[in-house]
């Protein structure tokens, strides 16, 4: 069997239905192959390789299976590592495929910098963020690696893989034999070495807190085990916050007091700082989450962390924590086999007096519009946010509905990944997708509307336009004495008039601005009616994230600051 349709008969057996990519001299083979199977597996043409690796995330995160992308040597696979870091902070399964000058090509041996048109050694960039990242030297190579590079991926903790395969290994023939040995439908082997392991251990501290705290982070959603999280609050009726990119792991449980951090909800913060137990739970507790000055987050609670990561444990809150590497999933199903007492109501009157205290204090027009907007978003629908302001309104601000999901760019924050993870999305669940931007993020990989044009799909783009890069010029404002350099119109920054962008590319257009009173009513329809539709929100320049937290503060003492009477009795409650 030729190579590259081996690889190809592998991803159909691992029922991967999609992959994305585009065309160069290196991944011809790989595109021949692709193209003799559409009925099984559909290769997408992006119109930056960028766009690929963001759409491969996008599926992945929706649909539980790896994602795929696909380009050539040189600057193809280069454009590639942007989207191969956002899968690596953001744990998410990925398998990169990029094609290499051949062998007798390669500039092995010579002390030059090039020899082959368009050599790179990408290997060397990307080992830093992938799991793994192999030059495949045979065919031979090619079969061991590509069960290899798929196992690491989909293991323990997931992320992304790279295999960097030469032009001739990709026209090469695979023996019989291997082809027989290796190409099956079967999974790949999931770590079981934490399944044995007791959690009696930490009975004695659920049983001793008077006021404790779920935390729960990005991982409970990628291990697909939001419903364990949700059960395990409800029996015991804990507080539980999360993290920014967690928000919708519970929805609207009543016990569910917010997300935490920087641009965190005020009363989730609160209770936080006053419990005397967190545990968290696939949250990695950076600086985003935890602040500056780690002692100062939760400064009277025993933590209690649990991660898939050892490594991620070895950066602590404080010495005196108590680290659990565990899968959550086998953490949740061992915590419901112990008797843990109700927690006691007095502390959920606590929680519930700060919630009501602090309610619709932050509360700006881009919040409002949010909200308006997410009432306009049907069931079922997946959500892509991009990286700014519109990211944190969409957390602190949008009502989920049964079946809805929302994307992040976490860890690695890269402006230009809503609009091709919304469409990985699409691929992922077959349901509708929205991809919310800044004017600034649209801007990054504004090219793949062509592709929601040309496969006429169910994407609607929406659009907050303040004519400026709004996370930045707020920091300008604060750290600088309102020099907006490069962020806001006329300090050399610019848009494109949207309404022309949408005649382009042949989508429906709808302006939402203060002349309709933000009338987005038009959207719901849209989506319903899965029509292609570019939304812009036209809002004032001057927006702000409210609240947020000055470097070095503690968490629950974000600004524009409290009163300080009502701080002093929030924290005395």
């Amino acid at each position: 069997m030729k190579a590259t349709d081996y690889i190809v008969k592998y991803l159909i057996s691992k029922n991967v239905s999609d992959v994305f990519g585009y065309p160069g001299g290196m991944v011809t083979h790989l595109m021949e192959s692709l193209s003799q199977h559409q009925d099984e597996i559909k290769a997408h043409l992006c119109y930056n390789e960028q766009g690929a690796a963001f759409e491969a995330c996008g599926y992945a995160q929706t649909s539980g299976n790896i994602g795929v992308a696909y380009a050539t040597s040189g600057p193809g696979a280069t454009n590639l590592i942007t989207g191969i870091c956002d899968a690596y902070f953001d744990s998410i399964p990925t398998l990169f495929i990029t094609g290499q000058v051949n062998t007798f090509e390669s500039k092995t041996g010579y002390q030059i910098r090039q020899r082959g048109f368009q050599e790179t050694d990408i290997i060397s960039m990307v080992s830093s963020v992938t799991k793994y990242a192999h030059y495949v030297s045979s065919v031979e190579d090619l079969v061991e690696s590509l069960d290899k590079a798929y196992e690491i991926a989909m293991d323990g903790r997931k992320g992304p893989v790279l295999l960097d395969i030469p032009m001739n290994i990709q026209r090469g023939e695979i023996p019989d034999s291997l082809v027989m040995n290796h190409l099956c439908p079967d999974n790949c082997t999931v770590d079981s070495s934490t399944e044995n392991t007791s959690v009696d251990f930490l009975l004695p501290y659920l049983m001793e807190a008077k006021r404790p705290v779920v935390l729960l982070g990005a991982g409970v959603k990628q291990a697909g085990i939001t419903n364990l999280a949700s059960e395990f609050i409800a029996k015991t009726g804990y507080p539980a916050v999360t993290s920014m990119t967690g928000f919708d792991i519970l929805s609207d449980m009543p016990n569910n007091y917010g997300f935490i951090g920087a641009y965190g909800d005020r009363a989730a913060n609160f209770v936080v700082a006053k419990a005397d137990l967190v545990l968290t739970i696939g949250a990695r507790l950076d600086i985003r989450q935890a602040g500056a000055v780690r002692e100062n987050f939760a400064p009277t609670a025993k933590i209690i962390r649990v991660d898939i990561d050892d490594n991620e444990l070895t950066y602590k809150i404080r010495d005196n924590e108590i680290d659990v590497n565990m899968d959550a999933r086998v953490l949740l199903n061992k915590l419901s086999e112990l008797d843990i007492p109700k927690v006691d109501s007095s502390w959920i009157s606590v929680c519930d007096t700060i919630r009501e205290k602090l309610s619709g204090l932050d509360d700006r027009l881009p919040n409002i519009i949010m909200r308006k907007l997410s009432e306009s978003i049907p069931e079922n629908t997946v959500i892509a946010t991009d990286v700014g302001q519109n990211q944190v309104w969409v957390a602190q601000s949008f009502k989920l509905k049964k079946g809805q999901q929302v994307l992040f760019s976490g860890g690695h924050g890269a402006m230009g990944y809503s609009l091709p993870a919304a469409i990985g999305a699409h691929f992922g669940t077959n349901n509708p997708a929205v991809s919310i931007n800044g004017d600034g993020g649209i801007q990054m990989n504004i090219q793949e509307l062509e592709f929601i044009h040309r496969e006429k799909l169910p994407v609607t783009v929406v659009v907050f336009n303040n004519s400026s890069l709004g996370m930045i010029r707020h920091f300008q404002e604060m750290y600088f004495n309102g020099n907006y350099a490069q962020t806001l119109t006329g300090s050399g920054y610019s848009n494109p008039h949207f309404d022309r962008i949408a005649s382009a590319y042949d989508m429906k257009y709808i302006c939402a601005n203060s002349a309709n009173d933000y009338d987005l009513s038009e959207v719901e329809v849209s989506i319903k009616e899965r029509i292609p539709t570019l939304v812009e929100v036209v809002i004032d320049e001057y927006t702000y994230v409210s609240p947020k937290l000055r470097y070095g503060e503690p968490n629950q003492d974000q600004e524009p600051l409290l009163d300080r009477d009502l701080y002093k009795e929030l924290m005395e409650l």
